[in-house]
């Protein structure tokens, strides 16, 4: 008898399993899989419903070893700007090119959505990042790395408080594209009274010899 319901019981779980399996293939059919549309609102409740399940679960217990004081923010901040910022930006709110083309878009960290989080959550998509999503894990396996994080979790917290000094200490830190340089050491040339050096510009494959296919 123990065994029938146990089998019967099996089935009514393979069933069910096989049964999700097909409504999420017909969801991505139907959907599609473009990173240009956002989640629903019942795809963002279970998503982030699963995450914070997943991740209290690993953080139990766990609280920042970090003092909280100005200096620390201080390196949070200046991390970020450099880390962080190209996809984040630098007040936190994901208003960048990478963070609106991801999918999900990058939440704006100003909003209790982040803000809520406990620090050891913080720290763990941090160090972990989030799994179907643009959030890469930046874990060094290092004391030291793990100390940045926890400025990093400083930092983001003091988000919302942000100064326009301290966005403009950030512009400066924040990595630069190759032409972004160029035009700043012909610009300093410039003011220096130097004439810039410009490059010369890449030749046009028509004028170049050979055949290419």
């Amino acid at each position: 008898m123990k065994m029938k319901r146990f089998l019967s019981i099996l089935v009514m779980l393979v069933l069910a399993a096989a049964t999700l399996g097909i409504l999420l293939v017909v969801y991505f059919v139907t959907a599609g899989v473009s990173a240009r549309t956002q989640p629903g609102s019942v795809e963002t409740f279970v998503a982030h419903t699963v995450r914070n399940l997943a991740i209290r679960t690993q953080v139990r217990g766990v609280t920042n070893p970090v003092p909280r004081n100005e200096a620390v923010i201080a390196e949070g901040r200046d991390h970020f700007a450099d880390h962080c910022a190209s996809c984040h930006a630098n007040d936190g709110s994901g208003n960048t090119e990478m963070g609106r083309g991801l999918y999900p878009k990058v939440p704006d960290m100003r909003l209790p959505a982040t803000q809520n989080l406990s620090d050891a959550e913080l720290f763990y998509i941090i160090e972990n990042g989030v799994r179907f999503t643009g959030m890469p894990g930046w874990s060094t396996g290092t004391p030291a790395g793990e100390e940045s994080s926890w400025h990093l979790v400083h930092f983001i917290r003091h988000l919302p408080r942000l100064t326009p000094e301290e966005l403009e200490a950030m512009e400066s830190l924040n990595p630069k594209s190759p032409e972004a340089i160029r035009q700043a050491i012909e610009a300093e040339q410039f003011l220096n009274g130097a004439d810039p050096v410009r490059s010369a510009p890449s030749p046009d494959k028509h004028e170049q010899g050979g055949h290419h296919e």
